[in-house]
């Protein structure tokens, strides 16, 4: 066989893996904790005034749009997740069903998305954090606030939250999924407060003109409409993708893996479209496109100050349980990757007492916490995006590819309509990977081709089916 189309064999991953498997530890709580960590971030506390900016009221419709096409990705998730339960996610199916090459492909892009996800959230919880650390008027060097690129020397701040992050991780995968799920509770009862103080000053008349830029316009030579907004407000959805590289951790994956995968989907898109709503009720959505925080901005109009200032104090709950769940994918990506020995198998470790990838998850926390405390995140932020939209293709592809294959085949969970989901998912993801900025994808593909050099050079030597073919 062709090295670049080396495959696991799809029986022996659908049975799980009996050497070096991780421990099941997870339940369908805790996997929606995960799931609704990673997605709702601030995300949701400025991509709110953002959209409208872009789309005015209609920015309803945007995340109506955004969910669709996200929701599609998760059952496509959800059915590949339950039929191959182990870790890996879109890695591990794309091995099975497109072959190595494309597996280390979406391997690579998979790392790019988490490493610069959690680098850019630590990067965001610093800001919060300092502004509570002058406001206590602790005397700390403006020099060990920021990185180079932003006038300091290092980012403290953001090492600590992000070796604090692997930390936890590294004590036990239940013990960090447990605190995680008690974080999303406090962000959820924050937005439950914002919901239940705006909604009595409701203003249907914040809604005329409802799409004042139409689905698809140009105002100087930017896009607006829904579908501007839509492309934007996608990437406030994406984090769930991070509970199918839990399915080997998962004591029920046939169960809790689409609990928590659509269950997440389901309860953030809720939220989301509630949260816009009341927010566009409450004030003009010119004023909210004009705010750096519309929601508290709508309940400091409303006299509810205090409130206000607990809903401006969730978003510093928000981001550690964003890079958790990110740091959690990306260390489980880093094992499977190095137990398939496209990374050094010497990686792939599991420590006795937790079952879990202790040495990969400190080094993934290492990375992060470099990267967030010294290189200029906003300039590559964007290439996360990027990445997901790669893997979420890749999934509904390898979905749609097995049920023409292997019709047969038992499946835990199918998704309904595949033949609808799987094409809806990679036209929208295609469709937002375009919309992408220019740089993005030129950085993408450069990322891409030096992973391609690496794995043309040294990686398809290395890989466990290429000894295995020696042998």
């Amino acid at each position: 066989m062709a090295f670049w189309n080396r495959r696991k064999q799809l029986e022996s991953v659908a049975s799980g893996i009996a050497h070096s498997a991780l421990k099941p530890t997870l339940s369908w709580p805790h996997l929606l904790g995960l799931g609704v960590g990673g997605i709702i971030g601030t995300g949701i506390y400025t991509l709110t005034g953002v959209g409208a900016g872009l789309a005015g009221p209609g920015v309803i419709l945007s995340f109506v749009i955004a969910g669709i096409v996200c929701v599609c990705a998760a059952l496509a998730y959800a059915e590949m997740s339950t039929m191959m339960p182990v870790a890996g996610s879109a890695y591990t199916y794309s091995y099975v069903v497109l072959g190595e090459l494309l597996a280390w492909i979406v391997g690579w892009s998979l790392i790019l998305e988490y490493t610069v996800v959690c680098s850019a959230v630590a990067v965001g919880w610093s800001g919060y954090a300092t502004g509570v650390l002058k406001a206590a008027e602790l005397n700390i060097p403006d020099a060990l606030l920021a990185g180079p690129h932003a006038g300091g020397l290092i980012n403290v701040p953001a090492i600590i939250i992000s070796l604090a992050v692997a930390g936890l991780l590294a004590i036990g995968t239940k013990e960090s999924a447990t605190v995680n799920l008690v974080l999303v509770f406090v962000k959820l009862i924050a937005l439950g407060i914002f919901i239940a103080l705006a909604a009595p000053a409701f203003d249907s008349g914040n809604f005329q003109p409802f799409m004042p830029y139409g689905w698809v316009s140009e105002v100087n030579g930017v896009p607006h409409g829904v579908m501007a907004a839509a492309a934007i407000i996608f990437f406030a959805f994406y984090g769930f993708d991070a509970v199918s590289t839990a399915a080997e951790e998962t004591r029920n994956p046939s169960r809790d893996l689409k609990i928590g995968i659509i269950g997440s989907m389901l309860i953030c898109t809720f939220i989301y479209m509630a949260v816009a709503a009341v927010a566009l009720g409450g004030a003009s959505y010119l004023d909210l496109a004009n705010s750096p925080e519309p929601l508290a901005m709508v309940l400091r109009n409303l006299q509810h100050p205090f409130a206000a200032t607990v809903i401006a104090g969730a978003a510093v709950i928000a981001l550690p349980t964003v890079i958790m769940a990110f740091m959690y994918g990306q260390s489980r990506i880093f094992f499977v990757m190095a137990r398939d020995g496209l990374l050094p198998q010497g990686l792939s470790t599991i420590n006795p007492r937790t079952g879990s990838p202790v040495l990969m998850t400190l080094i993934t926390g290492v990375i992060v916490a470099i990267i967030a405390g010294l290189l200029p995140l906003n300039e590559i932020a964007a290439l996360a995006n990027a990445g997901t939209l790669a893997a979420f293709i890749a999934v509904a592809v390898c979905m749609m590819v097995l049920r023409v294959k292997h019709p047969d085949f038992p499946r835990k969970f199918r998704s309904p309509v595949w033949w609808l989901v799987g094409p809806l998912a990679i036209v929208g993801c295609l469709y937002l990977f375009w919309n992408l900025p220019g740089i993005t994808k030129k950085w993408f593909f450069i990322w891409n081709a030096a992973g391609l050099l690496i794995y043309l050079l040294v990686t398809r030597h290395q890989s466990a089916l290429a000894k295995a073919e020696r042998s």
